[in-house]
């Protein structure tokens, strides 16, 4: 194995000067090819210590690299988001190799760094979590060896060879383009891999393994099933403490459990990845769309709806057949093929151009709640954040090119004002066109210019995110974030010109000619379902009085103030509240403790007291009691508090 490594050696022998600059435009002469650490030391030794890696000519690349002619550098420290990346990249490595220390049969396929952490995909046999411990006992153990990495670089006929027993990575080989191929060893372990790596398996300073769940080999269910066991590592142990917390708040929040609580949804291997929405979870989605449809009147848009299923001649004129086919369900009926839709536009399309338009009309904002579905994977559905079948709360707007600036920020500024009630900040980004497309190269110049000019004049930070536009046009991607700092990618803003044209849309300008109306596509919600589930998480299932399925619990402490208790019901009833009677034969304590568990904002106790003096006494989620509250100041703070939408639970403040 030793044998493919090989010393990097000065070939003349010569003293040679290079030339190194600094981020700072500094320039600081060396002799004899240092690499990045010697660069490090020659400042401190603190910074070698803390150094990770060097970006050397725009190259990140190992702190060991040597440096053979003048070039610009830039020292990556444990300070960096890039160190972090680099670190749990070699955390993944480590991992890797305790696993097949522990599990000599395992294989080992791909172990890329994400967003909070690395994983890596084994093929080997099925591991929960109760063998994380001596998991991470056999990694602790190999970062306290402070093991060197080392890079090396073969012929691909080599590397071959040398993973001969190795299926997975014989595959990954096969499919390089290049004839040189990178491996990183550690102690006995080697890995393919581009690299960088840390000088040392030591610089992992904290980690720990955070679950493990089943993978397809390649996304294909016809392949192997693995084990991708995923990780997070920090340089300190006090930003790792700091995650799991994050963690496990997160658990604590998992709309799944939350929703099966509070009794709001439910799902069935009758249709799965399909949710069904129980009365309670209705209730809030009925809150969702009301609000929604009010901000849209205001904003003037009309409401319409498609069909679901539409036939095989759309989808071809659309080009969803031709570029979305795989996601779709189909159906043949009388001898024609159908598709159960998977985007509303097409419907759109042929409900604008069903009859003519003048620009005196333009724009035409329509928008409509349909009810889509995409094939996905099984192994990738995830309660309502990753489903089949789902609700897009879509808009089309027809407008000029004189329009296009002034429609995105109406639009913006929409999206900004809904997710400001649920207390949700957002930020943005652009994304272009992707290599699979439609529409010529001017179009694409054309409408992602206007997204640009758009978000210029809108005043806030951007993105852009070359190549992840829609197939037919590029697109604002709106990223919102949650009361635990995490961001959800929700709503969206595609500007197209393609589809206009195929599906031949027009209208008569001030000249009395025919003109093509350009088009936004866009969301605010995006999945109703998903938007849902980050809502629960988001509130942690206290939802604020305006959305709560229950508003206010009533609890008679015995059975001769119940007729009382039902008289006060049906005065909140009537105006519009939604409340539940607590008439069992329970302990009042237990009342109190089962409306707080499914945490209705307003628990109202009614005893004798109550109803000789006609007011109320009045408990919050928060544990505070109020008494002597009139019915009518209650009534009056209650319904000021729902009008105007608060994100939070106290009427009293």
């Amino acid at each position: 194995m030793n044998s493919i490594f090989h010393e990097f050696i000065n070939l003349n022998g010569d003293e040679i000067m290079i030339n190194i600059t600094f981020p700072d435009g500094n320039i600081k002469g060396f002799e004899n090819n240092p690499t990045g650490l010697d660069v490090a030391k020659s400042i401190s030794e603190g910074l070698a210590r803390d150094c990770v890696a060097m970006e050397l000519n725009d190259k990140i690349v190992d702190l060991k690299t040597q440096i053979t002619w003048d070039s610009k550098i830039r020292l990556i420290t444990t300070r960096d988001a890039e160190g972090l990346e680099i670190m749990r990249h070699s955390a993944a490595h480590v991992m890797a190799d305790a696993v097949l220390r522990l599990y000599q049969d395992a294989q080992l396929t791909i172990g890329p760094v994400v967003e909070d952490g690395f994983y890596y995909d084994i093929d080997m046999q099925p591991l929960s979590e109760d063998d994380f411990p001596k998991i991470e006992a056999e990694i602790q153990k190999l970062i306290k060896a402070k093991i060197p990495f080392e890079r090396t670089e073969v012929s691909k006929s080599d590397a071959m060879k040398f993973y001969k027993n190795e299926p997975y990575k014989l595959e990954l080989i096969s499919e390089l383009q290049d004839e040189t191929i990178s491996l990183y060893k550690h102690g006995d372990f080697t890995d393919l891999c581009r690299g960088p790596h840390v000088p040392h398996t030591g610089l992992i300073k904290a980690f720990k393994l955070t679950k493990v769940s089943g993978a397809y080999w390649r996304a294909d269910q016809k392949n192997a099933q693995l084990q991708r066991i995923y990780g997070t590592a920090f340089f300190n142990k006090k930003e790792l403490k700091a995650y799991l917390y994050f963690i496990e708040e997160a658990k604590k929040r998992n709309h799944r459990k939350i929703g099966q609580a509070l009794d709001l949804f439910s799902f069935y291997d009758e249709a799965p990845g399909m949710p069904f929405f129980h009365a309670k979870g209705i209730s809030i989605w009925n809150c969702l769309l009301d609000y929604w449809r009010l901000e849209h009147r205001a904003a003037g848009y009309v409401e319409t709806k498609t069909p679901i299923m539409l036939q095989r001649s759309l989808w071809e004129k659309s080009g969803h057949w031709e570029n979305y086919r795989e996601n779709m369900y189909t159906s043949t009926i009388d001898d024609d093929e159908y598709a159960i839709k998977p985007m509303n536009c097409p419907g759109g399309m042929l409900l604008f151009g069903r009859r003519p338009h003048s620009y005196r009309e333009l724009p035409v904002r329509a928008a409509e709640i349909g009810l889509v579905h995409r094939h996905e994977l099984s192994g990738v559905l995830a309660g309502l954040f990753r489903v089949r079948a789902f609700h897009q709360d879509d808009a089309h707007i027809f407008m000029t090119p004189e329009q296009i600036k002034d429609e995105i920020l109406g639009v913006l500024q929409l999206t900004e004002r809904i997710y400001s009630t649920f207390g949700l900040g957002f930020h943005l980004e652009l994304s272009t066109r992707p290599d699979k497309s439609i529409g010529t190269d001017a179009q694409w110049e054309t409408t992602t210019q206007g997204l640009q000019s758009a978000l210029d004049s809108y005043g806030r930070d951007y993105k852009i995110n070359e190549g992840d536009g829609a197939f037919y046009g590029p697109k604002i991607d709106v990223h919102i974030k949650d009361a635990l700092g995490r961001t959800w990618q929700c709503g969206t803003i595609q500007l197209d010109m393609s589809l206009p044209e195929r599906f031949n849309l027009a209208y008569i300008d001030s000249n009395n000619e025919k003109q093509r109306p350009l088009m936004i596509h866009r969301v605010v919600y995006g999945s109703i379902e998903r938007f849902f589930g980050i809502l629960v998480e988001h509130f942690a299932g206290k939802f604020p009085l305006w959305m709560a399925p229950v508003q206010i619990a009533l609890l008679a402490i015995n059975d001769d103030l119940v007729p009382y208790a039902v008289q006060v019901q049906q005065t909140f009833e009537d105006a519009g509240l939604r409340t539940e009677m607590d008439s069992r034969t329970e302990s009042l304590n237990k009342k109190i403790r089962d409306a707080q568990i499914g945490n209705i904002p307003l628990i109202l106790t009614i005893g004798n007291k109550e109803k000789s003096s006609g007011n109320l006494s009045v408990r919050t989620l928060d544990g505070k009691v109020r008494f002597g509250i009139s019915h009518e100041e209650f009534l009056a703070r209650v319904l000021e508090h729902i009008k105007n939408r608060k994100p939070d639970l106290n009427i009293f403040e």
